[in-house]
């Protein structure tokens, strides 16, 4: 008797307490040396191996496991190494280099993985490099596996196509003599795990539920099928996720022996073209059941279901039951949350849990319902019990939601003119420089925050602490010479999590961390409610800041859409209808703050680009419902606030229609890490708004010298008028050390100030 199988996609790599984390910034720090370095994250990787075997997975990946990121990871293992760091004699430390830069170079360019909050480094390729294997790093997770724990696993890779349309540094037109030369590589790796006992390998290819053309089909076909015929002795499964792919038929059709499909996030497409079309008698179906991006219990009879369906197409032993997509974008683990409700907390699923659900599922589907039927009660009661709160049921902002149906928020002026009206109040001059928000989270900082939590002070102690701080940072940016200040967000944690803590609907973990980027760990709050504001969230400390100096302070506030993409949102109702709920409450805060006198307000979306659908036809709706949503938090201000937000790590240029529809009077965009590629969008489209281009990368430790930021604050005035242009870093600075913050805004300051004696001096500003 043949039996369904479970895998995993991928299993967070941060550990459950974020040790990976730890490990790593040791290692930069030179508190550990190489050898203890790579000693922890073995430690670190045979657990999550170890855990997932505990926990019933039949398949397990090996090689997901990251130091930094699996893009740059493919990008080294094959020899794309930029040309600036190819000095360096050790492989470990020019990967890192390449991500975080050094004292002589600029770091790769990093953005968003598709539609999530993860980044990944662009890989930089010429159209003549001439890869080469540097490491089988497959093989040796694979043999580590194997030797240590005797698991054979399922190495993972990322596939050729997707990483060279990841890629930058060559035209379009070239991608084929790249991958000519690239594939044979793909072969050689395949071939060594083939003769280490591999039997399944695992390569990723997301680009497939994009909008992808006939030409991109056609490659896939060269590539797997060279792939096929080269090492026939290992099965291909071809993983798909996040959509439905296009182009099923052909999809299913590659020259693999499975394919791997998301049926959580595909509105039911996959599943229809499956029943529809069938699926292919000699190729395995890897079937993406279980939600890999959020984290609620799923409903265990329904996904039964949805199983018994696709088995009326694919026999057992060609089914594969997995995550939707890589636990990665998920926490790790709900059992060490001792301090959630009850309530709550058996309605939730982080990544064990997740494979748990995979292990039941797989056994009710081989041994049959009757064996799991304790289970589905179990789980659909919890998930009913708050399902049906009075938290998930407001009557009170529901109504309020429903008062602005068929309305549309819009500023009582128009740009031009109350451009005039903000300059007569804030009286900023030329080419004005300011930061994006947050200041260097120091370990005095992090301390204060824990001395709070921990009871050891009490709230008035804090507070003095956190005053003290703002007043110490407001001293030192006016020394700086900086033109509009901030507060230095000293007292935020993170900068979503600190709007849902004084937030109603929302819920907070102890260790559920997600990976952001490199050593970067965000803890996303849980919308599990209805959101409302009962008081001021941000007014004390932004206000006691402006009354420390004449200059302009930006009062900083997270945007509604960001609030929701970087959020684990409940699935009660529509998200647009969540983000309307938020983008109300913040439209309370800024009035808030307009009343103690703040006259600049930054609303910062850097999730409005990610959460962009990876389908062309859904991503009109979806932009129409963020620029509703930010103007419907802003557009109530007086004429004299001036608004501004900020954007980062996207490719920006095909929504700039979107960013001129926010109506925000000043935008700041990332453009230094970019190496101002940016710049080009802005010769291609019309913006009359203020704007700053990011003229430095704070991701990197190193402080660019004058000259350097110059240079790009020169470039950018190239297709910007001075007029509109703002002079800032690409991002908040609060993974910065103090000492690399002031040398790198004194720099940026001396940039501004140089560039204005070389611009006409009756230039205005935006």
């Amino acid at each position: 008797m043949t039996n369904v199988i479970s895998s995993t996609i991928g299993y967070p790599r941060i550990g459950e307490k974020r040790e990976w984390k730890r490990a790593l910034e040791s290692f930069w720090k030179v508190k550990m040396d190489k050898e203890e370095f790579l000693s922890e994250m073995k430690k670190y990787r045979l657990h999550a191996l170890k855990k997932q075997k505990e926990l019933g997975v039949d398949l397990i990946p090996v090689g997901d496991f990251s130091f930094y990121d699996q893009v740059l990871d493919t990008a080294v293992m094959f020899g794309f190494i930029p040309e600036r760091f190819r000095d360096g004699d050790d492989l470990l430390s020019t990967y890192f280099d390449i991500a975080r830069g050094n004292d002589e170079a600029v770091a790769s360019e990093m953005t968003k993985w598709f539609n999530t909050n993860y980044h990944y480094i662009v890989p930089e390729i010429e159209a003549d490099a001439v890869p080469e294997l540097t490491e089988n790093r497959a093989l040796f997770y694979f043999n580590e596996a194997k030797d240590e724990l005797g698991i054979t696993g399922k190495p993972v890779l990322l596939g050729p196509v997707t990483f060279l349309h990841l890629a930058k540094g060559f035209e379009k037109k070239d991608i084929d003599q790249l991958l000519e030369k690239l594939v044979p590589l793909y072969i050689q790796v395949l071939q060594e795990l083939e003769g280490a006992g591999a039997e399944w390998v695992q390569i990723e290819e997301p680009m497939l539920t994009g909008a992808i053309k006939d030409i991109d089909l056609a490659r896939f076909n060269r590539v797997y099928g060279k792939l096929q015929q080269e090492v026939p002795g290992v099965k291909v499964l071809l993983q798909t996720y996040f959509e439905a792919v296009d182009h099923y038929e052909a999809v299913v059709s590659l020259p693999v022996a499975g394919v791997g499909l998301d049926f959580v996030h595909d509105d039911g497409v996959n599943l229809a073209a499956v029943k529809q079309y069938g699926f292919p008698e000699d190729k395995t179906l890897a079937a993406g059941v279980i939600d890999g991006r959020n984290i609620w219990r799923e409903d265990l009879g329904e996904k039964l279901t949805q199983l018994e369906r696709l088995l009326e197409v694919v026999d057992k032993d060609r089914l594969i039951i997995q995550q939707s997509c890589s636990l990665l974008h998920v926490p790790v683990t709900v059992d060490t949350e001792d301090e959630l409700d009850p309530l709550l907390k058996n309605a939730l699923a982080f990544a064990d849990q997740k494979l748990e659900e995979a292990a039941i599922l797989t056994k009710g589907i081989n041994q049959g319902e009757s064996t799991i039927k304790d289970k589905i009660i179990a789980q659909k009661q919890n998930r009913e019990a708050l399902w049906n709160s009075a938290a998930r049921n407001r009557h009170d902002v529901r109504k309020e939601v429903e008062s602005w149906e068929g309305v549309t928020p819009e500023r009582s002026m128009a740009y031009a003119s109350r451009q005039q009206v903000q300059q007569q109040f804030l009286k900023l001059p030329l080419l004005p420089t300011t930061t994006i928000g947050s200041l260097p989270q120091t370990a005095d900082i992090k301390q204060g925050r824990q001395n709070r939590r921990r009871g050891k002070w009490s709230d008035s102690e804090y507070q003095a602490f956190i005053e003290e701080n703002i007043a110490e940072w407001i001293s030192r940016q006016e020394e700086i010479g900086l033109d509009v200040l901030i507060h230095g967000e000293f007292e935020r944690n993170d900068m979503v999590e600190f709007f849902g803590e004084k937030l109603e609907g929302f819920a907070f973990t102890r260790f559920a961390w997600v990976q952001s980027y490199g050593s970067r760990c965000v803890k996303p709050p849980i919308i599990f409610g209805d959101v409302a504001l009962t008081e001021p969230m941000t007014v004390k400390e932004i206000a006691y800041a402006q009354s420390l100096t004449e200059k302009p302070v930006k009062g900083m506030l997270t945007g509604p859409i960001t609030i929701l993409n970087w959020s684990f949102v409940h699935e009660g109702i529509s998200n647009f209808d969540v983000t309307k709920q938020i983008a109300l409450a913040l439209q309370k805060e800024i009035k808030y703050l307009e009343d103690e006198g703040i006259q600049m307000v930054q609303v910062d979306e850097p999730a409005l680009r990610e959460g962009l659908p990876l389908k062309p036809e859904k991503q009109e709706q979806y932009l129409r419902d963020a620029v509703y949503a930010f103007k419907l938090a802003t557009s109530s201000v007086k004429d004299e606030t001036q608004i501004h937000t900020h954007m980062c790590y996207s490719e920006f240029g095909e929504i700039m229609e979107t960013i001129d529809q926010l109506d925000a009077d000043v935008i700041s965009i990332e453009a230094a890490r970019s190496h101002g590629e940016i710049i080009s969008d802005f010769e291609k489209n019309s913006y009359e708004k203020g704007i700053g281009l990011g003229v430095y990368d704070i991701h990197s430790p190193r402080v660019p010298a004058v000259e350097e930021m110059e240079r790009n604050i020169l470039r950018a005035l190239k297709v910007l008028e001075p007029r509109q242009f703002w002079v800032n870093p690409d991002c908040g600075l609060k993974t910065r050390r103090v000492e690399e913050t002031t040398a790198a805004l004194t720099n940026m300051v001396e940039a501004a100030r140089r560039i204005r004696e070389k611009v006409p001096q009756n230039s205005t500003i935006s």
